[in-house]
């Protein structure tokens, strides 16, 4: 931890496979049908790689940075850093963690520590924005991961499945 920095820790169950989560969460091209906080990412996930990211948090000012891949670990972490207009006016490291709880079920974790003299200024109204942003994100994503995970297993069963995609 920094000084000066603020973190924010959002978490969610998931009632769906590590696998599930990580295919929904890593198809970029597909955000916009179901993040409403991502609302457009693109670039690529490997370690050392670049995303350019788009959110949209809740004052409707759309915010985009770049990002650059710090680790990958498939089916369990993907972490980025990213800064807007410079490391000393606004940055975060940002992860992604899937950890199982049991057999079909994962806790979904988004933790962030943003460091800046944005941050640093505007800590109250990122403090809502980020937590807002996260949970919808998160409730999205489980909502996603479940359907999806609930079509296959009807496919498997043979019968009739509603239309899910990662």
């Amino acid at each position: 931890m920094k000084p000066n920095s603020l973190i924010f820790t959002i978490a969610t169950e998931i009632d769906a496979s590590p696998e599930t989560v990580w295919r929904v969460l890593t198809d970029l091209p597909r955000y916009p049908e179901w993040n409403p906080f991502i609302r457009n990412a693109c670039g690529s996930l490997a370690v050392g790689g670049t995303v350019r990211v788009r959110v949209r948090p809740m004052i409707q000012i759309p915010l985009v940075f770049h990002a650059r891949i710090l680790r990958r670990e498939d089916n369990r972490a993907l972490v980025w850093r990213g800064s807007v207009g410079g490391e000393w006016l606004a940055a975060g490291e940002h992860s992604f963690l899937i950890e199982p709880i049991d057999d079909g079920r994962v806790r979904f974790v988004q933790h962030e520590e943003l460091v800046g003299l944005v941050p640093r200024f505007t800590a109250k109204l990122l403090a809502r924005e980020v937590e807002h942003g996260f949970a919808a994100m998160n409730r999205e994503l489980a909502a996603r991961c479940q359907r999806i995970e609930q079509a296959e297993r009807a496919t498997l069963a043979g019968s009739p499945a509603p239309h899910a995609t990662a």
